[in-house]
């Protein structure tokens, strides 16, 4: 299974932080924000990881990242994005890597309290389609929201609906097989003029091949000023408790 991670864009949101380097690598409590998404693959037991970057500073995250040695990986492969095309625009520099494998997508500045794992492993069972994770949030009309019947099943989703029909966010983790790229290739261009990621999950409800789990933990992305710093702090909060990082050797673990 490979493992992608999606750390593009311009980061204007975050400006003037973001004049001089990538979102991305700026600080999350004691890492780089890169760091935590890299290490939710890891401990999920995902270790071929490619990360789509983009911007004037990319060369920073080869820089930071090295060959992801301290993550105990033999090696990270990196793509470039040029402009803001979207999530899935982005995604789909990632073909010839993943190739016809199952992957896990992460966006760049989202981080987890908990492990996904658990997740990770039942996509690993799951035949075919794609799975992705939901979060009971108090402000969904920021977010793409899963609308769900009584059973619990996702019956539609909607990207940042007006009036929402569920508080399930879908969060920014995204297992696919190899049916996404066919996909990715008959999208067309949202009002926003991106490439939704909305429209690949809805064609894989469509086809009758989209699963779901609920996250465990809290969940937070990092791309607006007010999002930053409640990642840093529930991070901090989570990292005095015990290190996520404490499943890494000893000698590849950075230090607190």
């Amino acid at each position: 299974m490979k493992g992608i991670i999606l750390a593009g864009g311009l980061g204007t949101r975050l400006y003037p932080l973001t004049k001089i380097t990538n979102k991305h690598l700026l600080p999350v409590y004691n890492r780089p924000m890169i760091h935590w998404p890299i290490l939710s693959l890891v401990e999920a037991g995902v270790r071929d990881i490619m990360i789509v970057t983009g911007g004037n500073f990319a060369g920073a995250f080869l820089q930071l990242l090295g060959n992801g040695k301290e993550f105990g990986l033999k090696d990270i492969h990196y793509t470039y994005q040029e402009g803001e095309g979207g999530i899935a625009q982005a995604l789909s520099l990632t073909e010839n890597f993943v190739d016809r494998d199952k992957c896990v997508v992460i966006l760049g500045d989202n981080v987890l309290e908990k492990s996904i794992k658990p997740s990770v492993d039942q996509f690993r069972r799951q035949e075919k389609g794609a799975r992705i994770l939901l979060r009971e949030v108090p402000d969904p009309e920021r977010f793409g929201v899963a609308e769900l019947d009584a059973k619990g099943n996702i019956v539609g989703i909607v990207e940042k609906p007006k009036e929402p029909k569920s508080n399930y966010a879908v969060t920014g983790v995204y297992m696919y097989d190899e049916m996404v790229w066919d996909v990715v290739k008959t999208l067309k261009p949202s009002g926003r003029g991106e490439l939704e990621i909305t429209d690949v999950n809805n064609a894989y409800l469509k086809a009758g091949t989209l699963q779901h789990s609920i996250m465990d933990g809290w969940w937070t992305d990092a791309g607006q000023f007010e999002s930053l710093l409640r990642a840093n702090n529930l991070v901090a909060e989570r990292e005095e408790r015990e290190s996520f990082a404490s499943f890494l050797p000893k000698d590849t673990a950075a230090k607190k």
